[in-house]
Parts: structure tokens; C-alpha cells; sequence
């Protein structure tokens, strides 16, 4: 079976041995398990990559850090997974029109690009906290590759005349070839050269 009817993930190369285990690609014709491979935190890796990047353009907020959050919390898609299913399939679309490659592959290449390798974090001693750089996990690699790709597409869609669909292809675009024009390449060089200055 293939994905949306029209793409198969068997043929996809993982190239980034440390994501094998972390990148789940099950051939399923929709994306949507209704949350029976998210029981517990750890089973969160066996559910399949295209269903987790629906589930990251679905969101509402984005946690911590805080980006002029206005155009996430008022886009009125939160929770409709449909809609963010027919973004995905748009998407993909888009893509093997402009790149002749299977989406999903390019979808994978994007992640492998756009994780931070070094991230920091906030210690206390002896009454006074500062920052420490520590290095990133598999997973919170995929999780925050996945974030930062659904941002760049709330970013370059909200009030604009382009689509969702067409900033998100665009995006995983930019990402798999690693172009510095790309918001999640951006994200993550920020995120690495603040880490690399709290060593």
C-alpha cells in the first residue's frame, strides 16, 4: 500500500545512521492511527514520519520559545486533521512536480538537514544557573526538524497570498538541498552557534 495511494516509502534511503530508528516510514494510505501508536512517549518513534509532520501542522502554539506566535494560535486549523492531511498530500504534490523524487524522500533528507546536532540547556550550582551546551537526541532531533519545518510554512502562508501547501513544499524543498534560505536550515544554525558559544 502506498501513501495517499500515489507514493512508497520502501524505496526510502535513510542516510543518517544515528535517525534509522527514530524515522518511521510505514506504508499507509492516510496518515492517521487516531493516536494508537502514541500511548507512551517511546512509541512516539513508531509512528510513521508523514503522520507526525500532520500532527506538527496541526498544532496550536509552540511551546517555549515564542516567535510573534500570532499567525500559529489564529490559523484556524487546529485540531483538523483532515485539512492538514490534504496540506501534506498538496504538498507532495508540489513536490514531485518540481523535483521528480519521491516526496517522502525529500521529506526525509529535509529532517536529516534541519535537526540541531547541539542544543543547551540551564544548570543551577551553588545559587547561580548558566547555560551549557549538550548535544541533541535522535529523537528531539526529528521532533524539532519536524517543528521548525511546520513553522516555516505557518510563516510564509500567514496573510500571504501563498498557500499552505506551497510554502510547506517550498520548505522541504529548501531543507532537503540545505539552502541557507530555508527557515529550519536558519533555525538550526541559531540554535548551534548559541550552543557553541556556551561550551
Amino acid at each position: 500500500m502506498q501513501i495517499f495511494g500515489k507514493w512508497d516509502s520502501s524505496e526510502v534511503i535513510i542516510t543518517d545512521p544515528s535517525l534509522a530508528n527514530h524515522i518511521s516510514l510505514g506504508n499507509r494510505l492516510i496518515p492517521h492511527t487516531f493516536g494508537r501508536e502514541k500511548r507512551t512517549g517511546n512509541e512516539k518513534q513508531s509512528m510513521d514520519v508523514v503522520e507526525r509532520l500532520t500532527n506538527k501542522v496541526m498544532r496550536s502554539g509552540q511551546g517555549k520559545r515564542k516567535m510573534s506566535g500570532k499567525y500559529i494560535r489564529h490559523r484556524l486549523s487546529c485540531g483538523k486533521k483532515l485539512q492538514a492531511i490534504k496540506i501534506i498530500e498538496d504538498a507532495f504534490t508540489i513536490v514531485e512536480n518540481e523535483t521528480k523524487q519521491n516526496p517522502i524522500q525529500i521529506l526525509v533528507k529535509a529532517i536529516e538537514n534541519s535537526g540541531p546536532r547541539e542544543d543547551i540547556t540551564r544548570i543551577k550550582r551553588g545559587g547561580i544557573s548558566y547555560t551549557v551546551s549538550v548535544d541533541v537526541s535522535p529523537m528531539k532531533k526529528v521532533d524539532e526538524a519536524l517543528k521548525n519545518i511546520a513553522l516555516a510554512a505557518f510563516s510564509s502562508s500567514f496573510n500571504k497570498k501563498v498557500s499552505a501547501s506551497e510554502a510547506l513544499a517550498k520548505e522541504l524543498i529548501l531543507a532537503s538541498k540545505e539552502d541557507n534560505a530555508s527557515f529550519s536550515i536558519k533555525r538550526r544554525d541559531e540554535v548551534e552557534r548559541i550552543a557553541k558559544s556556551s561550551r
